[in-house]
C-alpha cells in the first residue's frame, strides 16, 4: 500500500479539475479497481479524469511537487494489474478523446490518448486506410494503453508491435511538464529516441496524453481459413511456406491446440468448428495482398499443396467476410472459452518461431508430471513466437486449490522459456504480476541500467510507484 494521499492534495486537484474532472464515488470508482479476470482489485482515494493534456500535467505537477504517488490508467484492459491502484491516484485517460489530425498523404493520424482502437480504426478507414494494430479488446482498449503497454495482437508478423506504429507521442512527464513530441517523421537520427523509452513503459516515465500512428494502405485481397494438423511442428512448416508463397502477405498465423478450440466452440455462443472432424492443431491463417485476387488464389495455392504433401488434414476457407469474422472468433474467444471452466493460470511467453514445438513439449510434460490432471491450453501468434500458455485446473478440481499452485507452476513455465532464451511476457508486460519474478530471468546489468533511467525521469518514484524494478 502507498502511503496516505494528503487531504489538501485530494482537494487542490479537485479544484484544478472542476466539476466532472474528478469522482470519489465508489459506484464510479469500481469498475476502475477491478481487472476484468477479477484477479486483483485495488483502492483509490480519487479518481481524476482529465479532459486536456493542460489537466493531466496540472494533477502531475501537484502530486510532483507534495511526492504523491499516481497510477495511470487507459481503457483498463491490462491483464498484468499494472493498472490497478493501491492508494495512489488513479489517473484515467479515458476523457482525452480528441482526433485531431488524419491524413492520408503523411499516411499519419494524431489521436489523443483515450481514444478507443476500434475508434481509431474508424479513422482510419475514412480517408481509406488502415490502423494495422489489432487486438479482442479494441472496443474498450486505448491508444495510451496501447503504447504504455507496448500491445502487440494479431497482426504482429505482419507489421511489428505497437512500438513500430508509432511516430511521434505527446506526454506528460513525473515533474509535470508536458513533452510535444508529436512528430510524424519516419526518419529523425538526432539521438536518443525518447517516444521508445515512454512506449512499453507501463506509465513510469509519464502519461503519454496524444500520438502520431502509422497509416497504412488498405488491401484489395483477404483470404482466411482454418486449418486443421497434427503438430505445431507441422504449422511451422506451414508457416514457412505460407511466406514462400505470399512474399510476406501473412497477416496473421494463430496456432490453436485442440482443447483451447473445443471449449471455445462450445462455451461462446454462436461458434461451431468449420471442420467435419476434430484434429489434434489447428490454425488460422490470414492472407492478405494489394492486387484484387491475389490472397485468395496464394491461399489456394498454399493449401492444395499442403494437402498434397500429408502436411495438413483438412481446411476450411471462409466464403464471405461473416465467415472470415466468424473463423476470427474463435481464435478470439479462447480467453472466454475458458471462463466457465474454473480456476485457470496464464502465461504469456515468447521464444524464437522454430523453438516452438520443443517448448510446448517440454512444458507440457513438466506440467503434467507435476500436476496431474491440469488441462493445458496452448494457442496465439505463433507466427512471431508468441504463445499464450494457459493451465486450467483439473476437471472438478478446486479453484482455490488450483490458485494456490499458481506461481510454481509459473516457475516451471518460465525456466523452461528462459531456457530457450524467450520472454516471460511477450505483450502483456509484467505490471504487479511479473515485476517481481522479471527479476530472476533480467540481465543485472540491463536491469541496473532501466533503474538508472527511471531514477532520471522520475527520481521520487511517483508513477507507477509498484512496477518495473
Amino acid at each position: 500500500m502507498t502511503k496516505p494521499v494528503p487531504a489538501d492534495v485530494v482537494s487542490r486537484i479537485k479544484a484544478v479539475l472542476g466539476e466532472g474532472g474528478w469522482s470519489q464515488d465508489p459506484d464510479v470508482l469500481a469498475p476502475h479497481l477491478v481487472e476484468w479476470r477479477g484477479r486483483w482489485r485495488g483502492e483509490t482515494p480519487l479518481l481524476v479524469t482529465p479532459r486536456t493534456t493542460a489537466e493531466v500535467a496540472a494533477v502531475v505537477g501537484i502530486c510532483a511537487a507534495e511526492g504523491v504517488a499516481i497510477t495511470p490508467q487507459g481503457g483498463n484492459t491490462g491483464l498484468v494489474a499494472g493498472q490497478i491502484p493501491h492508494g495512489e491516484i488513479l489517473l484515467s485517460t479515458t476523457k482525452l478523446k480528441a482526433v485531431r489530425d488524419v491524413d492520408p498523404i503523411d499516411d499519419a493520424m494524431v489521436l489523443e490518448a483515450g481514444v478507443t482502437l476500434y475508434e481509431a480504426h474508424q479513422q482510419a478507414a475514412r480517408v481509406g486506410r488502415r490502423f494495422t494494430v489489432g487486438v479482442a479488446s479494441e472496443g474498450s482498449c486505448t491508444i495510451g494503453g496501447l503504447i504504455s503497454t507496448n500491445a502487440g495482437g494479431t497482426a504482429v508478423l505482419r507489421y511489428g508491435m505497437m512500438r513500430e506504429q508509432v511516430l511521434g507521442i505527446e506526454a506528460v512527464l513525473p515533474n509535470g511538464e508536458i513533452w510535444n513530441g508529436l512528430k510524424r517523421l519516419r526518419k529523425d537520427n538526432t539521438g536518443y529516441d525518447l517516444k521508445q523509452l515512454l512506449i512499453g513503459a507501463e506509465g513510469t516515465l509519464g502519461i503519454v496524453t496524444a500520438a502520431s500512428l502509422k497509416l497504412h494502405p488498405l488491401l484489395a485481397s483477404r483470404a482466411v481459413a482454418i486449418v486443421g494438423l497434427n503438430s505445431p511442428a507441422d504449422a511451422i512448416q506451414l508457416l514457412a511456406r505460407a511466406k514462400d508463397e505470399t512474399g510476406g502477405g501473412v497477416e496473421a498465423f494463430e496456432l490453436m491446440g485442440l482443447l483451447g478450440f473445443a471449449l471455445t466452440v462450445r462455451n461462446v455462443p454462436g461458434l461451431r468448428d468449420p471442420l467435419p472432424t476434430e484434429h489434434p492443431w489447428y490454425v488460422l491463417i490470414e492472407i492478405a495482398s494489394g492486387e484484387p485476387g491475389t490472397a485468395e488464389a496464394a491461399l489456394e495455392r498454399l493449401l492444395a499443396k499442403a494437402l498434397g504433401d500429408g502436411l495438413i488434414a483438412d481446411a476450411a476457407v471462409a466464403q464471405t467476410e461473416t465467415q472470415m469474422k466468424t473463423f476470427w472468433h474463435i481464435r478470439e474467444g479462447h480467453s472466454a472459452g475458458q471462463k466457465p471452466e474454473g480456476a485457470v493460470w496464464k502465461h504469456d511467453i515468447s521464444v524464437p518461431v522454430s523453438k516452438i514445438p520443443a517448448f510446448i513439449e517440454q512444458a507440457d510434460a513438466a506440467l503434467e508430471e507435476a500436476f496431474p490432471g491440469v488441462r493445458i491450453i496452448a494457442f496465439g501468434h505463433v507466427g512471431d513466437g508468441n504463445v499464450h500458455y494457459d493451465v486450467l485446473k483439473p476437471v472438478g478440481a478446486d479453484d482455490d486449490a488450483h490458485d494456490a499452485q499458481r506461481e510454481q507452476g509459473a516457475r516451471l513455465v518460465h525456466d523452461i522459456t528462459a531456457s530457450f532464451s524467450g520472454s516471460i511476457s511477450a505483450e502483456h508486460g509484467l505490471g504487479a504480476m511479473k515485476t517481481a519474478e522479471a527479476l530472476t530471468y533480467k540481465d543485472p546489468i540491463e536491469v541496473a541500467a532501466l533503474r538508472a533511467i527511471r531514477g532520471a525521469l522520475d527520481p521520487q518514484r511517483i508513477m507507477n510507484p509498484r512496477i518495473l524494478f
